[in-house]
């Protein structure tokens, strides 16, 4: 602090002398304002008393990372016990980084409605830091070289890829920022450390693994079919008909009856979601990205949505409950098991439903649209080659021959014929062909028009 200059001093000295300045009103609005800012800086909610005998009440982490209750008469007299903890220099000195982390999960935990965001932070933290020279150092001492050498060493011992140590350097980050806006440290360090050593290499996937191929689908289906036929368990037709929609699948198994909309479209609300600490599932008002979006639902996909019972508000039930994510990745991995194959979860749904459109000329910022991404360069990741080797080597074929074989063709004048408006017209006649009407199927009077054969489509073997 600022120390006052001579002409300060005989000013204050002056006040109090001859009584202009109360002493004792100084001293209360002075442990006021402590008060204020320890209850601004305190990260744990402080509960009043609900009957008469209790007490004010709350919590804070002590050193050890353990958690403890204060109690006091009043919240004044509480607030008095936490200023030692938070505007006391000497306490700030002390503090360390495991208490840092708690103090800052603690906060984190106010902020977010994502309790498996939480759980995972705490599980980096363990992993990563509790093993580290960081964990007991003293944060007014941690300096730049300590945490770049800590950050660098635990990549290179862990053997982190580049992706998991984003992850690790998104939980640092947030810690010293936490720090630095709390006035614990004059800045965030993190932004400055570089990590030179090698990041563990991964391979790069591919539309082997990432999607099911065209041959793929046609027995996946053929099985999808069969069994449903044989149980007549909707979860059969529910994975299919993903493959139409490209759904997250707890969007999937969320959907009811009431979001399929006019225009053969299906409102994206709302999603299931599992709270890994607490163990439970339960289905939010919200996607992924707390955006709603409308998906285009073809013939293929309409046709399956009737012959399904409607039993309740959900559209894929069984047994009277509403299906999981978790009995929909059984589906697939039953199959897997059965035909002896890799098991490709109900992720690979969805980025087979990306590939296939895009193989098809589906233009990305539709897909993206139909995705629910926020960016393209997050659809671009989704984005895998989902044809055969043979029919990928035919393909490459005819894109390099078709200027050798074709040129004659291509520069003859009576080819001028196909214009720009002829093809419009060509898909407008398609898109009209394939509009069902709502209330017929509402009506369960549903008549599934057939695809024009100029029109690109998924296999509905």
């Amino acid at each position: 602090m600022k120390s006052l200059d001579f002409e300060a001093q005989s000013t204050l000295s002056y006040a109090l002398s001859n009584g202009i300045l109360d002493l004792d009103r100084v001293h209360e609005l002075c442990m006021a304002s402590k008060r204020e800012q320890a209850k601004a800086l305190h990260p744990y909610s402080i509960t009043p008393p609900s009957k008469e005998g209790e007490r004010w009440r709350t919590n804070y982490t002590d050193r050890n990372g353990k958690r403890k209750t204060i109690r006091a008469q009043t919240e004044e007299a509480l607030l008095d016990k936490l200023i030692p903890l938070y505007l006391d220099r000497e306490n700030l000195e002390k503090k360390i980084l495991q208490e840092l982390f708690e103090e800052w999960i603690a906060y984190k935990a106010q902020i977010t409605t994502s309790p498996n965001t939480i759980l995972r932070h705490r599980q980096h933290f363990k992993k990563y830091i509790a093993s580290s020279k960081l964990y007991q150092v003293q944060i007014l001492k941690i300096t730049e070289i300590l945490l770049e050498t800590e950050c660098n060493r635990i990549v290179r011992e862990f053997n982190l890829s580049n992706k998991e140590w984003v992850n690790l350097k998104t939980l640092l980050n947030g810690m010293f920022e936490y720090a630095y806006r709390m006035k614990y440290l004059q800045e965030n360090l993190m932004p400055k450390i570089r990590i030179s050593v090698k990041f563990r290499q991964v391979v790069k996937k591919t539309g082997k693994t990432q999607t099911y191929n065209t041959e793929e689908l046609e027995k996946l289906n053929t099985y999808l079919d069969e069994m449903y036929e044989q149980t007549g368990d909707i979860a059969f037709m529910a994975v299919k008909m993903n493959f139409f929609m490209g759904l997250r699948v707890g969007e999937l198994v969320a959907l009811k009856w009431e979001d399929i909309c006019e225009g053969n479209q299906i409102h994206i609300v709302r999603e299931e979601v599992r709270d890994q600490v607490a163990n439970e599932i339960t289905v939010a008002d919200h996607t992924k990205t707390h955006t709603d979006r409308f998906v285009y639902l073809i013939p293929d996909a309409l046709e399956i949505l009737a012959k399904l019972p409607r039993t309740s508000e959900y559209i894929f039930m069984r047994d009277g409950k509403r299906l999981t994510s978790r009995q929909i990745n059984y589906v697939l991995e039953k199959y897997a098991e059965r035909f002896d194959l890799q098991v490709k979860s109900s992720h690979k749904l969805r980025k087979t439903y990306a590939s296939m459109c895009n193989a098809n000329g589906v233009p990305i910022d539709f897909i993206r649209e139909q995705l629910g991404h926020a960016s393209l360069s997050t659809t671009y990741g989704y984005i895998y080659n989902p044809l055969t080797e043979a029919e990928s080597y035919k393909m490459l074929t005819e894109a390099l021959s078709r200027k050798k074989d074709g040129a004659q063709e291509m520069d003859s004048p009576d080819n001028s014929a196909v214009t720009t408006a002829s093809v419009a017209d060509n898909m407008a006649s398609n898109m009209a062909s394939n509009v069902v009407s709502i209330k017929a199927f509402q009506s369960k009077k549903l008549t599934v028009p057939k695809m024009s054969s100029n029109v690109p489509t998924f296999s509905n073997a």
